[in-house]
């Protein structure tokens, strides 16, 4: 169990204890005091786990990591495990028990990440952030817990796998040959994930291994964080190219575009309608697809609590939301494209939808309404419509409980002739 920590002395207490809570406890915890100028190394010390301190490491985590596991992995053993874990993070009391489980039951099995949750705090940007992590949760449910990214805040691997990407750096997978991470990534733990899986390594992500982490407490550090993993990500898929690797991975970041694109086509379109229109008129049709959106923001954070409807009910809040992070998108692009160099962020710490609405109200005194009968407006409507459905059926595939797609695959096995492998 590595945990590397640069001044984390206000929450390290906690990270430690969830570990000594586990069902399955740790074998070894070893806390990396990288550059530390609090008191982190004596808390450490305090719960009876071992410390090292790096040397002369300006290279941040994936510095501190390389660091330690240089020492560690040559001449490890088949069988063993790292997990490599943050210290703002807690654990579920069998998240270990859990993951040593499967590597046990599947020797094709590399590694085996955790599935965070937001900590409680930091107002309506914390529960903005719960929210979108507990909409992710269902995402890799549909993916039948297939991983997206072998996350930084808890992941356990196999030992062997590490030492693979350390030998195949600068050969067969981007980064400096002999170390397992790549020190110029953005976002190590999703560069991590990117060169295992170019190795073929299988991975995943059961519900039962939940992760508790920090959430940003302002929009600026939130701003800041988020341009970190758009950048990251972006810059990760840039240097491994277009593979059947990364190939999710592009159709992210694309959908993601789209995604910008619709979005703000939309209130282009809304603007205009604002400006030009004299008259309110209700389309049942469009009201409908206005009230899935609606029940689809409850039902996909029904199990947050009452705060996180609360904040999903009117819609627009969340709308709000997502245009701060498709902007995070947006600046990480120019950014990329200018050159300018990216930082990291650092969080103190002390001890109905829209697009369903055909007509609104206006007053016409800004455009002229012949502004609404011509052909590009009308094309504008078209586009904003056709955008408007493909996000009503993503809502409605978003609302379908996970066991679904279980079920599914289990009748295409039945269906083909042969028998579900039990479990």
């Amino acid at each position: 169990m590595l945990i590397p920590a640069h001044d984390e002395e206000a929450v390290l207490g906690a990270t430690l204890r969830s570990l000594s809570s586990q069902i399955r406890p740790p074998d070894r915890v070893v806390v990396i005091a990288d550059n530390c100028s609090d008191a982190t190394v004596e808390v450490a010390r305090a719960h009876g786990v071992e410390v090292v301190e790096t040397i002369g490491n300006t290279e941040k985590k994936a510095g501190a990591l390389n660091q330690e596991l240089a020492r560690r992995l040559p001449g490890s053993d088949q069988r063993d495990l790292v997990m490599v874990m943050d210290a703002d993070s807690t654990i579920s009391p069998d998240f270990l028990e859990v993951a040593i489980r499967l590597l046990e039951e599947d020797p094709d099995l590399v590694a085996v990440g955790g599935l965070f949750y937001g900590e409680k705090g930091g107002g309506l940007v914390g529960q903005f952030q719960r929210n979108e992590y507990a909409r992710y949760q269902r995402v890799v449910a549909r993916r039948l817990n297939r991983v997206f990214v072998l996350t930084g805040t808890a992941s356990v691997m196999r030992a062997y796998a590490l030492q693979a990407v350390a030998e195949a750096r600068g050969d067969l997978i981007a980064g400096v040959p002999g170390t397992v991470y790549d020190t110029l990534a953005l976002t190590e733990d999703n560069e991590l994930t990117l060169a295992l899986k170019s190795l073929g390594a299988k991975m995943t992500s059961p519900p039962q291994c939940r992760v508790t982490t920090e959430v940003m407490t302002t929009w600026r550090s939130l701003w800041r964080q988020r341009l970190r993993w758009h950048r990251g990500a972006l810059e990760n898929i840039g240097v491994y190219g277009l593979t059947r690797a990364t190939a999710t991975y592009w159709g992210q970041q694309l959908a993601l575009a789209y995604g910008v694109v619709a979005l703000n086509s939309y209130f282009l379109l809304l603007t205009i309608t604002l400006l030009a229109a004299d008259s309110v008129a209700w389309s049942p049709f469009w009201l409908t697809i206005g009230l899935v959106f609606v029940v689809e923001r409850l039902v996909t954070v029904w199990r947050v609590g009452w705060a996180g409807r609360a904040v999903a009910a009117p819609v627009f809040l969340e709308l709000a939301y997502a245009v701060f992070l498709q902007a995070c998108f947006v600046t990480s692009l120019v950014q990329i494209v200018t050159g300018r160099k990216a930082g990291w962020n650092y969080v103190p710490r002390p001890g109905a939808h829209a697009a369903g609405v055909a007509a609104v109200i206006t007053y016409g005194i800004v455009l002229p309404a012949s502004v609404l009968t011509t052909d590009w407006y009308h094309a504008l409507s078209l586009w904003v419509a056709f955008n408007t459905l493909v996000f009503v059926v993503l809502s409605l595939l978003q609302m379908l409980p996970p066991v679904k797609v279980t079920v599914l695959r289990v009748a295409r096995h039945w269906g083909s002739g042969r028998q579900p492998a039990s479990r």
